[in-house]
């Protein structure tokens, strides 16, 4: 937009939030960047939108907006979303944008008439941190945009998390969008203290009309096409079986799910979302502390015409399947639950300790409250009883966010398990220094379903995985799988023999062989039959520990004979942390040691693998 233009609107919000922003600031548009696919069971990256400190309205993701009238400047939306598997790739609707904003044919003046500003959200324990943002950052400039700052890179890894550099990038973001475009004259911003008007309006329905909460989850699969996250199928469950042994510290499940019926097809790599549900002890509690009552009906609706409302939420619904079905309260609540929390506080007390939370300076005392004990959003509700009871249910959808599905690689081939879909579940439970135990939502409602006691459905669906597997029948894999993050490749080597493949070699690395050791007897089973060369890994069974990146320096030259002269295509799964380091700087060592490489001519080698595909990686924080 021209420097000089007053704005008339922001396009990238959609709500009365936006709106208001609208009137005290210019249509500069973030243009955010992503954060990684977190843990098989991990809360989402980001929840709900960023909030100025100064009030100046939320920051959103949003298309960028152009200065002048330059038709090539004209950009599909690019929204904020979750990046799978720490690749590095734009999520699923991010991706028309980045096509387009990486067409070749396009002028290096296409947005020559455009401010810009880059927010990206991001983890940086994955080894293409913030991939995204930085690669939007370059290529905006490229195409002649002028930046009003460098691009903020969040990270969910720093102890006070992104807000540590996100909250001096904001003020002097904004420092610069008003001095750019002064407020106009007759309007001020908005004080602190001050809440924007809600999203939704709960209408409720008369006292007679209640019924109770036992309302049908979303409708299972259209006959018309497979199942979507608007669509999901309502999959029964078949077997809940826990696949570690009594003794071991961690509770990890194969549980199985019959698919009959519902139009979902999937191969080797590809991922199933499951959508949870809050337990019904929570959903009490949480409608206690609030003065709800669970069984009371009420309409949803949008207080602006356009706002889409819930995809799925029943009409009239009751409060009881709202909470349950659709609000995070298990989640760790992020600074902007707090700064809403607090302009609807009526406690003098409770709302100043709920101002100092989510103020700049309260930083390092909210994380000591909340994120380093990992306390919830209902924990918190229940330490602030004045507040909470005094919360409008109208307000309900902007102050918690809405339950995410949570991916799971599928660890099922159907060529092997027809109409069959079957997945590995590390129950999350560890303890902090809170009474309660923290729990991961999915994976503890999971292990509570047992289809022994009754018919289980679970909502579900399928979607395309990070991890694609050569097609070509004599290319071999080298797998290297940690723990649970052999998943994936127990669906490939099922799908891949049962396609008469052989050139399989599979690393996989636990910490006992009689306790973790998920699938051994049909690894073993492959062995014998000539199918699999299988590679262990047990840490704890030794007194030093062992782990697979030691055993791929042992096999080196069975690694290279592989890698360089049959083509093979190397998979890495597992935990972000540690593991894609060292198994690169493994490979590394073995292409200087067996490949006779330099150092810089090993790290161009294993560039190119991933260059080319040959070199993939799944793996979550």
């Amino acid at each position: 937009m021209p420097r000089r233009a007053r704005p008339k609107c922001v396009t990238s919000g959609g709500r009365r939030k936006a709106e208001v922003a609208s009137r005290r600031a210019p249509a500069v548009h973030l243009v955010a960047g992503t954060a990684p696919r977190g843990s098989r069971d991990a809360e989402p990256a980001a929840a709900g939108a960023v909030r100025q400190p100064d009030g100046h309205g939320p920051g959103c993701g949003g298309e960028a907006g152009p200065r002048g009238p330059a038709p090539e400047a004209r950009l599909p939306r690019a929204g904020a979303g979750l990046l799978r598997g720490g690749q590095g790739d734009p999520p699923d609707n991010m991706k028309n944008f980045w096509r387009f904003l990486f067409r070749k044919r396009l002028p290096p003046t296409s947005l020559c008439q455009m401010d810009f500003a880059v927010l990206g959200l991001g983890d940086s324990s994955y080894a293409k941190f913030n991939f995204v943002a930085k690669k939007l950052y370059r290529r905006l400039l490229q195409l002649g945009g002028s930046a009003l700052l460098p691009a903020c890179l969040g990270d969910d890894q720093h102890e006070l998390g992104p807000d540590a550099a996100i909250d001096p990038w904001l003020q002097s973001l904004w420092e610069k969008v008003l001095e750019l475009y002064p407020v106009p004259a007759g309007l001020a911003v908005i004080p602190p203290g001050v809440p924007l008007p809600s999203k939704f309006t709960l209408q409720f329905l008369q006292e007679g009309s209640s019924v109770g909460s036992e309302e049908p989850r979303e409708a299972g699969a259209d006959p018309q096409g497979p199942p979507t996250e608007l669509r999901p199928f309502l999959a029964p469950m078949v077997t809940n079986q826990r696949v570690t042994g009594p003794s071991h510290f961690q509770d990890v499940r194969l549980i199985e799910f019959d698919i009959t019926g519902s139009g979902i097809s999937f191969a080797a790599g590809d991922v199933v979302l499951i959508q949870p549900s809050n337990t019904a002890d929570h959903v009490q509690r949480f409608c206690q502390v609030l003065g709800l009552d669970p069984n009371q009906r009420f309409w949803l609706r949008p207080q602006e015409p356009g706002t889409p409302g819930l995809e799925g939420l029943p009409q009239p619904c009751s409060v009881g399947h709202l909470v349950s079905r659709y609000l995070d309260i298990a989640s760790v609540p992020r600074r902007s639950f707090f700064e809403l929390l607090a302009c609807l506080s009526p406690h003098e007390l409770e709302r100043e300790k709920l101002q100092e939370f989510s103020s700049a300076s309260g930083q390092e005392q909210r994380h000591e409250y909340c994120s380093r004990p990992r306390r919830t959003i209902l924990e918190v509700l229940c330490d602030f009883p004045h507040t909470a009871g005094a919360i409008p249910p109208d307000y309900l959808l902007d102050l918690i966010p809405l339950i995410r599905p949570r991916p799971f690689s599928i660890a099922s081939s159907l060529l092997v398990h027809p109409a069959r879909l079957q997945i590995l579940v590390a129950v999350v439970q560890y303890r902090t220094r809170l009474k309660e135990p923290r729990r991961g939502l999915c994976s503890s409602w999971l292990a509570s379903l047992d289809p022994g006691q009754g018919p289980v459905q679970v909502p579900l669906w399928v979607r395309p995985g990070s991890l694609a597997f050569p097609e070509t029948a004599d290319t071999p894999v080298v797998m290297v799988g940690a723990g649970t993050g052999v998943a994936p490749f127990r669906a490939a080597v099922q799908e891949r023999v049962a396609q008469g493949r052989t050139g399989n070699c599979l690393f996989f690395g636990c910490r006992l062989r009689d306790q973790d050791f998920y699938w051994e007897a049909e690894w073993r089973l492959l062995e014998k039959r000539g199918c699999l060369t299988l590679v262990t890994a047990f840490s704890r069974e030794q007194e030093h520990k062992v782990y697979v990146q030691h055993r791929l320096r042992d096999l080196g030259p069975l690694v290279w004979e592989l890698l360089d002269r049959r083509g093979a295509c190397f998979y890495l799964a597992g935990n972000a942390k540690h593991l894609p380091t060292e198994v690169s700087e493994a490979l590394a060592a073995i292409f200087q040691e067996e490949g006779g490489l330099s150092g810089p001519e090993a790290a161009a080698y294993l560039a190119r693998l991933q260059a080319t595909r040959r070199f993939q990686t799944e793996t979550w924080a």
